[in-house]
């Protein structure tokens, strides 16, 4: 509703300042009665006319102009005169068609109905009119002699305005077009990674994992602390398989985003924390509350946090003892992993620096907060607080 006052604003200050002046410059004209009658009329229906000029631009002026007729011819025939300025209204009339009428057809048409409209009022006003005064002369050409110029202003404001549109649609266009060349470079480049993920991760996975289960088939010949570590291999190296099958598959078409394997959560925390026992760690849970209850993705981010943490834990502390707690108090869920002084010397070189960065990234996407860094006792302390909503859901 608020959008529609300007218009409606515009249109209202156009029809007083149009038929304004020619009210103010009557009495200098012309005060006789037959004078105001038919001023008055013609700006009555010019009102009308003037409110319709853009919906019906063509038929407006011809009606505007036919009424002018028909004021002009009927005040001079009872002996009256109007003033010049009741020409004003057709201007704008005749700028309206040049700026709204975009069909040829109807705008010849309607200046072939006001010339012969013109041409069967200039007759009536010699029948009618008895002085020369008020037969239509040099003062009626003088004031329409201008009026082309109203139309060729419209006509070349219509044409800027297309011009304008014209640019427009080819800017959006060019938008678009460089939209799908960055949208298809970027799905050639997803399918480049993909492609070589598969080559090198997928096939050194694959073959570790063959090797592993090569060795469990051989288990009776191993120490019982090396078949241990064989089943852990075995157990970790199919769960990472799927993943990265599930993330190639992803990379190769977003759209099939829906993970092929169930996607792990806060349930299968003892699971984890079973195969860091098994790879030689020591681990201690601590659950608050429900974690089951917790929403999926906060789930998923909590779980990723506590398995990097313990690999983290791994290479760069080995031996040392890890502390998890899991709290979902207060609408929100936190996750602490501390983990105490290296038992031995750490692996030189592991990893490649992205483990914070990834977990930082998880759990900033559920406009949570990651807190980590060392202690004072030289362990390692990681701090994860994701609300269960993330802000303006």
């Amino acid at each position: 509703m608020d959008g529609r006052w300007p218009g409606w604003g515009a249109d209202a200050g156009l029809v007083v300042l149009t038929l304004l002046p020619p009210l103010l410059s009557q009495p200098y004209v012309d005060t006789s009665g037959a004078a105001w009658a038919s001023l008055t009329v013609y700006e009555a229906v010019g009102v009308v006319i003037l409110l319709l000029r853009r919906r019906l631009p063509a038929t407006a002026f011809v009606v505007g102009f036919g009424v002018l007729l028909v004021a002009l011819v009927g005040s001079a025939g009872a002996g009256a005169k109007l003033s010049p300025l009741v020409f004003l209204p057709l201007a704008v009339l005749l700028y309206a068609m040049g700026s709204h009428c975009a069909s040829w057809r109807r705008t010849v048409s309607a200046l072939l109905g006001v010339a012969v409209l013109g041409a069967a009022g200039l007759w009536l006003n010699r029948m009618t009119t008895d002085s020369g005064d008020l037969q239509g002369g040099l003062d009626v050409l003088a004031a329409l002699a201008p009026m082309p110029l109203a139309w060729a202003l419209g006509f070349a404001a219509r044409t800027r305005q297309e011009l304008l549109a014209a640019a427009e649609r080819r800017a959006a266009d060019a938008r678009r077009a460089q939209a799908l060349q960055a949208a298809q470079a970027t799905q050639r480049e997803r399918t480049r990674i993909a492609g070589e993920m598969h080559d090198v991760v997928a096939h050194s996975l694959t073959l570790l994992v063959v090797h592993a289960e090569t060795l469990r088939a051989r288990g009776g010949e191993l120490p019982d602390w090396a078949r241990t570590q064989v089943d852990g291999l075995a157990a970790a190296g199919r769960q990472s398989s799927g993943e990265l099958r599930d993330l190639l598959r992803m990379l190769r078409d977003p759209a099939d985003a829906a993970p092929l394997q169930p996607v792990p959560d806060l349930g299968e925390l003892d699971a984890l924390l079973d195969s860091h026992r098994a790879a030689g760690g020591t681990v201690e849970l601590t659950t608050v509350g429900a974690p089951e209850s917790v929403p999926g993705p906060v789930q998923l981010a909590a779980y990723r946090v506590v398995q990097e943490a313990l690999v983290n834990a791994r290479r760069h502390a080995p031996g040392a003892p890890v502390r998890v707690s899991v709290d979902d108090a207060a609408g929100e869920l936190r996750c602490e992993i501390v983990n105490g002084r290296a038992a031995r010397r750490g692996t030189a070189g592991a990893g490649v620096g992205l483990g914070l960065v990834s977990m930082e990234e998880r759990v900033g996407a559920l406009d949570g907060e990651l807190v980590a860094g060392p202690t004072g006792d030289g362990g390692f302390r990681v701090v994860a607080t994701m609300p269960w909503e993330p802000a303006g859901v």
